[in-house]
């Protein structure tokens, strides 16, 4: 009896080590889309409120030891682009996947066959998949304002919710998450939404939701 007591035991360590071992061998995370929209549209308080969303959700899912940012552009005097927001990379979801090495791959021309953001790994900051096309309510559509290399549009259309500070009058280019509709393949800049509010966003397949990246 002591002998068999003795190897369950010992097994029993064993697992647990290789549990506490594939735990601490997992990337951190580094990405993801929010879970929850802050509440008014594309009116997010500029890129500081969008910065302080990533922030705070990143924070509650015990990530908060990175500088977090939202992955935005801005149009006009001193416009932003989003890929300079973003750090270097690597970046790994909430699971461990790298969805990106460099800000050059994550924007490569050849986007599904050089980096792995999609709906199954573009998730949220609690790991779990944000609705897409087909799914109801498909939630798809993520703020960006920025065209498909990342970089700031041209001033004139409004294509930022008046750089994320309306939530009414305006339109936002979104990208699709899951890669999937509107006849675009584009993660970042896929078409313009109808409007601003949430209501409006929500028409068209979006729910203010955005793409969060740990500045490294």
């Amino acid at each position: 009896m002591n002998k068999m007591y003795t190897v369950f035991a010992i097994i029993t360590l064993l697992l647990a080590g290789t549990k506490l071992a594939l735990a601490q061998d997992q990337e951190p995370m580094t990405f993801f889309i929010t879970s929850t929209p802050i509440g008014n549209g594309a009116n997010l308080g500029g890129l500081a409120g969008a910065d302080a969303h990533c922030q705070s959700l990143a924070q509650s899912a015990g990530a908060g030891n990175n500088t977090w940012r939202a992955y935005l552009s801005t149009q006009g005097a001193n416009a932003v682009n989003a890929r300079d927001r973003i750090g270097a990379g690597p970046w790994h979801n909430a699971k461990g996947v790298r969805i990106a090495p460099d800000v050059a791959d994550l924007h490569g021309d050849n986007e599904r066959d050089r980096n792995y953001l999609y709906k199954d790994t573009a998730i949220d900051e609690n790991g779990n998949v944000v609705n897409g096309r087909g799914d109801k309510p498909n939630r798809h559509d993520i703020l960006t304002g920025s065209d498909s290399h990342g970089r700031a549009l041209p001033a004139g259309e409004d294509r930022t919710c008046s750089n994320w500070t309306n939530g009414s009058a305006g339109s936002a280019m979104v990208g699709h998450h899951d890669r999937s509709g509107g006849g675009t393949t584009s993660w970042n800049s896929s078409h313009p939404s109808r409007g601003c509010s949430q209501e409006q966003l929500q028409s068209s397949g979006g729910d203010a939701l955005l793409y969060c990246f740990a500045a490294q």
